[in-house]
């Protein structure tokens, strides 16, 4: 199983314990006399199945991208490049569209508003990191794509 295909098994694991909940919450009580629409009893062995399944897959999955390398980097290193430019990104892309902002005076009395700093140089910092982010991505999918799981 290619390291992708486990990522996507862990996604539906994932999905279906948050489905799995739903149902448990809603047969957990019942009028008196009345039948729950589901038995909670096999549910909630149904969601120690699953919730052990997910343990046993993440925890192949960390080892996996603990292990393969891109580039003399581990895919856990990229990982956290990713997440990490993708934060920083959006605080520039934020900050970057509040120092845009023009504001219209309609008289010369008006208190003046302008940028603390150089739009068009953070315009360009966010498109170098825009560009790396894209990069650092595309490498995690390709070794997705073409690492066997531990």
């Amino acid at each position: 199983m290619k390291l992708a295909e486990a990522l996507i098994e862990r996604a539906d694991l994932q999905k279906r314990i948050d489905q799995l909940e739903d149902r448990l919450q809603s047969n957990a009580l019942v009028q008196d006399g009345e039948e729950p629409a589901e038995d909670p009893v096999v549910l909630l062995a149904e969601l120690t199945t699953l919730t052990a399944s997910l343990e046993e897959l993440i925890t192949r999955i960390n080892q996996t991208n603990a292990s393969a390398a891109v580039d003399g980097l581990t895919l856990t290193a990229l990982i956290a490049k990713r997440d990490c430019l993708t934060k920083r990104l959006r605080v520039l892309r934020h900050f970057l569209s509040t120092a845009s902002q023009t504001a219209m005076r309609s008289r010369g009395s008006e208190i003046i508003v302008k940028s603390t700093v150089s739009v068009r140089d953070l315009q360009k910092t966010v498109d170098d990191l825009s560009k790396s982010l894209r990069e650092t991505d595309t490498a995690i999918q390709a070794a997705n794509w073409s690492t066997d799981l531990l």
